[in-house]
């Protein structure tokens, strides 16, 4: 082999190894980031006698939910947001907090979820690119309407008929067989839509995207990585929308469910081919419906 082509095989393995580096740098950073301007803006909640005040019983309920959460989403690529929202409009909290907690949590959870993802080699790096700026300005928009012009307990039964919908979709996907691939058409149009649901119902993105996609024949190991990866940038800006438009609060909410999703990311997407995903896929359609039902149950007859 010539002294030229060894350059370029060089040269070759050294951008490969850069961009290798993108793909960890960036959420690393970004995350990092964010943490430091929440600990800056909101320390006062961050005293000791803050802190242990907010170390109770709901914050063990968010962190549980954290976990279930993104155990589903990274093995089945779709239902953190779902899931999530559910339980936490079930225990009363209101959808517009619902949605903003969730949101900022899936800044720090769908981060780890990218890097795990990328680590186990679940990426196709085009496709990623493919959802990710038409994901981000749908949810961008549907956070900017929920934070500032919709009343959230208006559409509280709204979304709770919503999950319903989604939990449907997740099981009638999860249960079909000998699909055949097709081309996917207007992927951009997907992910705009997608994300808008998604920030406006507190959840959708993987119940819309990934459910079309692998609808269409798609290698699920591959759909489920790449759209989990693409969520990190539609979470961003839902959650920074939120923080600019309604603020946050309710700090145990948030932290419960960032620490309970970031470590259960890696288990997940290493679990993702090696666990039986029609018997889950159901499970975790009929959770959804019964939150949901719940929730309806209790506005309407309680």
């Amino acid at each position: 082999m010539s002294a030229e082509n060894l350059e370029r095989i060089k040269a070759a393995e050294g951008r490969s190894k850069s961009i290798r580096h993108l793909w960890y740098g960036v959420p690393i950073v970004l995350m990092v980031a964010l943490m430091l301007i929440l600990v800056f803006n909101y320390h006062e909640n961050f005293s000791l006698a803050g802190i242990k005040n907010g170390l109770d019983y709901n914050f063990l309920i968010f962190l549980c939910i954290g976990i279930f959460a993104q155990l589903v989403d990274g093995t089945l690529g779709m239902g953190y947001g779902a899931t999530s929202t559910s339980f936490l409009i079930s225990f009363g909290v209101p959808p517009a907090t619902s949605s903003m907690g969730v949101h900022v949590a899936e800044m720090f959870t769908t981060g780890a979820s990218a890097i795990s993802h990328h680590k186990f080699k679940n990426i196709n790096k085009k496709l990623v690119l493919n959802l990710l700026i038409p994901g981000v300005l749908g949810s961008a928009l549907g956070a900017y309407l929920l934070a500032d012009i919709i009343d959230g307990d208006i559409i509280k039964p709204y979304i709770a008929i919503y999950m319903i919908i989604l939990a449907v979709i997740i099981i009638v996907k999860g249960l079909r067989r000998n699909i055949q691939k097709k081309k996917t058409k207007r992927i951009g149009f997907l992910a705009a839509f997608g994300g808008f649901m998604d920030s406006i119902g507190g959840g959708g993105w993987g119940p819309i995207v990934t459910s079309t996609l692998m609808g269409r024949g798609r290698n699920p190991r591959y759909t489920i990585g790449s759209v989990n990866t693409a969520e990190f940038g539609i979470s961003f800006a839902s959650g920074v929308t939120f923080i600019l438009f309604d603020g946050i609060g309710g700090w145990p909410l948030i932290a419960g469910l960032i620490i309970g999703g970031v470590v259960a990311a890696p288990i997940a997407a290493y679990l993702v081919n090696r666990i039986p995903r029609k018997p889950i896929t159901v499970l975790v359609g009929l959770l959804l419906i019964f939150l949901s039902l719940r929730t309806l149950v209790k506005i309407y007859i309680v």
